[in-house]
């Protein structure tokens, strides 16, 4: 692979990002910016699927309802517009894609899960953890 491409993926790779697994609910919080402000926006789901790992490339689908219509939303995992990533929920499951829950509803879409302990993390920049203060 070019050197150069190589040295893109490594730089814009995010760092202490969470332990992703299709089951988990999250809230993710991204950022948008609407004029001249810019202000944090949470998407609270169950993510149903994983593609392309967790490499430069790599995706989830994160799905939720909203008044009884599924809302689907894909997130590069390691874009910069998201500003802090929570895993609220860890359900157990069987499948790598949760695919079927889309014809379910009510209790027939619930899962067995189990909470967790308000974790936190947000998102850091490989640049911007090895990047030192000047000294003055």
């Amino acid at each position: 692979m070019n050197q150069r491409l190589l040295q893109f993926d490594a730089k814009n790779l995010m760092t202490n990002l969470p332990d992703f697994q299709v089951g988990q609910t999250v809230r993710i919080h991204q950022k948008i910016k609407e004029g001249e402000k810019e202000r944090l926006q949470a998407f609270e789901g169950l993510i149903i699927s994983m593609n392309r790992g967790k490499g430069i490339n790599g995706t989830i689908t994160v799905r939720k309802i909203v008044d009884a219509i599924g809302v689907e939303r894909l997130f590069p995992i390691h874009s910069p517009t998201i500003g802090k990533i929570e895993i609220i929920k860890v359900a157990k499951t069987r499948r790598s894609k949760l695919y079927f829950v889309r014809r379910l509803s009510g209790k027939a879409a619930r899962m067995k899960t189990t909470m967790v302990e308000g974790k936190s993390y947000e998102p850091k920049s490989v640049t911007s953890a090895t990047e030192q203060p000047a000294r003055v």
